[in-house]
């Protein structure tokens, strides 16, 4: 019996021993993500708690995490194994924020001033419901097919997709929601917002008001080999700074996005590795470094935070957007766009009609061209906080193809040949769970040339 007390007792501390060297160093990461996506999802989309925690939150490791809302406080909670408990708060207008111990939630704060298009007119350039248009050369029998065969039968937990929304020649040709979602529903586009961070730069340009080209304007780096970085460097992920990108680990992105308190000021801090356009890599942390730099060319808290949407969101009829804020008070560009797939649509079609927007030129053509150029290293895999398809990585679509993407599937396909833009939203990808090639080769060939 003796022995058998000795061994259960070695056998409690290994495995103590083990959950504190694999788990331990995670829980804070672990509950920080949970807390803020049962915050945002909650009150932000209208989700309910157990929706969130089957459909959202259960990732690996996430799952995990016991979550609670306050209605009252409106502000969620989580914790793992009663440790670690974070904290995540909603202001509306403003999303939900993670904060820690030190955030002075009594502080006021500043929200952005909205406009809401009036014009009248049906989707995709206004906010009314779209026409029936039917088009002569569209197969709407495969049409549906495709987009059917790109959602679970029912059910199924295999391809995850949530929305899918087609447009062709400005027309709305294919619509569909998953179960507990649809038209309405606010989806969380993870990076596919470094495009909105990118378009904002576009516009900056356009106006004047910024050059690209020059070095970053970051008194840190003026004293060592980082001063030479450009801005056009950052937007094409080429600066060859220090950064870690890897969701299965703890990280560089990890730690920014549920530890820190002012998220563009962690790839600030970065060493470099590389000389400027010589390595290209993958950072989210440069992302919100640009939306860092951002803020920094305007005067006042309150012109950075309307911008945003007086210069391209809310111009584009994109109401239903929301980008959050770090605890700084500086917008996650990288992660954190909330919007409708309708609204997610739109942006796409900005792009497909190279920075026109119903007759007004929001962004130079010069500036679409830019992003849809591939960046030098990258295998013309990536543009300007864009992602390509001129290297071919999905074979059976047009090369032209640009997209923006975020973690977990979400997809805005531009394909300029075609006329058309696909949008995609979920929280299953890679080739083994969701088939972007063929989902998008299936809409493609609906459409007789």
């Amino acid at each position: 019996m003796k022995k058998f007390l000795k061994l259960l007792v070695l056998v409690l501390a290994l495995a103590f021993l083990y959950f504190g060297f694999t788990t331990y160093p995670k829980l804070d990461l672990i509950s920080g993500f949970s807390a803020k996506s049962v915050a945002s999802g909650h009150f932000m989309d209208n989700r309910s708690l157990d929706l969130i925690q089957k459909t959202d939150n259960d990732i690996d490791m996430i799952d995990l995490a016991t979550n609670s809302i306050d209605e009252a406080g409106k502000f969620a909670t989580s914790a793992v194994y009663g440790l670690k408990e974070r904290k995540a708060i909603y202001r509306e207008g403003l999303g939900a924020t993670l904060i820690n111990d030190g955030f002075d939630v009594s502080k006021p704060y500043l929200l952005p001033k909205r406009t809401k298009l009036t014009n009248n007119l049906p989707f995709p350039y206004g906010n009314n419901e779209p026409k029936d248009t039917v088009f002569s050369n569209v197969d709407y029998t495969k049409l549906k097919s495709a987009v059917d065969d790109s959602f679970d039968k029912s059910g199924g937990k295999a391809k995850r997709t949530r929305a899918v929304v087609v447009l062709y020649k400005d027309k709305l040709i294919a619509e569909k929601y998953d179960t507990g979602f649809n038209k309405d529903s606010k989806i969380l586009g993870w990076s596919m917002t470094k495009s909105i961070t990118s378009s904002a730069f576009g516009v900056l340009a356009k106006q004047g008001k910024i050059d690209i080209y020059k070095p970053a304007p970051i008194a840190e780096w003026q004293k060592d080999d980082r001063k030479i970085i450009t801005i056009n460097d950052l937007l094409h992920m080429n600066s060859g700074l220090e950064w870690e990108e890897n969701y299965s680990t703890i990280c560089d992105a990890t730690k920014m996005l549920f530890q820190a308190e002012d998220m563009g000021k962690v790839q600030m801090d970065k060493p470099a590795q590389f000389k400027p356009n010589t390595h290209w890599n993958y950072s989210s942390g440069t992302t919100n470094l640009l939306s860092r730099i951002l803020r920094s060319q305007f005067k006042t808290q309150q012109e950075y935070l309307d911008f945003w949407y007086s210069a391209v969101i809310d111009k584009i009829g994109m109401n239903s957007m929301i980008v959050e804020q770090d605890m700084s008070g500086t917008f996650v560009g990288s992660s954190y766009g909330w919007a409708t797939p309708r609204d997610w649509s739109k942006f796409g079609l900005l792009y497909l009609h190279k920075g026109n927007w119903n007759g007004e030129q929001i962004l130079d053509e010069s500036w679409v061209k830019y992003t849809a150029t591939p960046t030098n290293t990258s295998e013309g895999k990536y543009g300007a906080q864009f992602w390509l398809n001129a290297g071919g990585k999905f074979p059976d679509v047009p090369r032209d193809m640009f997209y923006c993407s975020g973690y977990q599937g979400q997809m805005v396909a531009i394909i300029p040949s075609l006329d058309m833009v696909i949008v995609r939203m979920g929280v299953r990808e890679g080739d083994k769970s969701f088939d972007f090639n063929g989902f998008l080769k299936g809409v493609i060939d609906s459409v007789k040339k």
